[in-house]
């Protein structure tokens, strides 16, 4: 479905509309309906500017872990993130900046397995916004307090400074 909306109001829910993590959704008006693979046609045509994806890890040279079964040798189960990683023109992350356990996202190489190879262009978190460049990171903005060398202190990185 492309056109997809917020959750549906309590009491509101079509159970025929839910989105990929089998949660309700709802149409926006102009929505279109197609088969799943004329998704991956759009994907893989390069037709999508900006995709946003969710990360485990991202390197400083844009590369994308967002996929672990966490069984070790277990069958790959990327789904179609490595499609859209590699399709959109532009890739955003969303991320918290740590992990719950404080290591870093944000990292020199990736220890998780790789979904796209220097894909990557931008990254957002709860501490600042992040530009991949081939450089590596570029701070873009940092939120509240956050200085640049607290955050350079959390990710064990050196970060390019702002407006550099």
């Amino acid at each position: 479905m492309l056109g997809m909306g917020p959750a549906p109001e309590r009491g509101r829910v079509d159970p025929d509309l839910i989105n990929a993590g089998k949660q309700p959704v709802t149409a926006l008006a102009g929505s279109a309906y197609f088969h799943h693979a004329d998704s991956f046609a759009m994907m893989r045509g390069g037709h999508l500017d900006v995709c946003v994806l969710g990360a485990f890890q991202v390197s400083a040279s844009g590369d994308l872990a967002n996929w672990s079964t966490g069984e070790p040798g277990a069958i790959p189960a990327v789904g179609g993130a490595m499609d859209l990683a590699i399709g959109a023109k532009d890739v955003y992350v969303m991320t918290d900046l740590l992990t719950k356990q404080g290591a870093p996202k944000l990292v020199d190489h990736c220890s998780y397995p790789l979904t796209g190879v220097g894909c990557v262009s931008r990254v957002y978190t709860d501490h600042g916004v992040f530009d991949v460049t081939p450089d590596g990171f570029r701070v873009r903005e940092l939120f509240g307090d956050n200085t640049h060398d607290e955050i350079e202190g959390l990710l064990g990185l050196a970060l390019i400074a702002r407006g550099a």
